[in-house]
């Protein structure tokens, strides 16, 4: 039930950071967008911290999820027409660098933390110990 849960506030926890940094993208520092990319950067951040904690890929996979939906359903036009995340710099670094940057993060914690791997690891996997 814990394990449940833990996922559950993973997927939350991405949906937040897609959900704030649709709002907050566009903060910039002159005409360079900031935001954008510390969001991007924190999704895949997030992504391999939740693999990390859970041990398990599907714990990188969650922040994703979460991140995804909660972006493109806000980068969705209304039918009055008018759009959350624009067609900017800022919007552009946000939607596609925070897309990579959670595909990086769910890659790595697949790498790192994949079932096959903790399984070579307790047989010893392919490293020379010496002796």
């Amino acid at each position: 039930m814990v394990v449940v849960a833990c996922y559950v506030l993973l997927l939350v926890f991405g949906g937040l950071l897609g959900m704030i940094g649709s709002f907050q993208y566009a903060r910039a520092l002159g005409s360079f967008p900031v935001a954008a990319p510390a969001f991007a950067v924190g999704t895949g951040v997030a992504c391999v911290l939740g693999g990390w904690g859970m041990r398990r890929p599907l714990g990188g996979l969650m922040p994703a999820v979460g991140w995804f939906v909660a972006s493109f359903v806000l980068a969705m036009g209304t039918p009055g027409g008018s759009v959350l995340i624009t067609n900017t710099n800022a919007g552009m670094w946000f939607l596609f660098g925070g897309a990579l940057c959670a595909v990086a993060g769910v890659l790595v914690s697949f790498m790192l933390w994949s079932p096959a791997r903790a399984g070579a690891a307790r047989r010893g996997g392919s490293r020379s110990h010496g002796g």
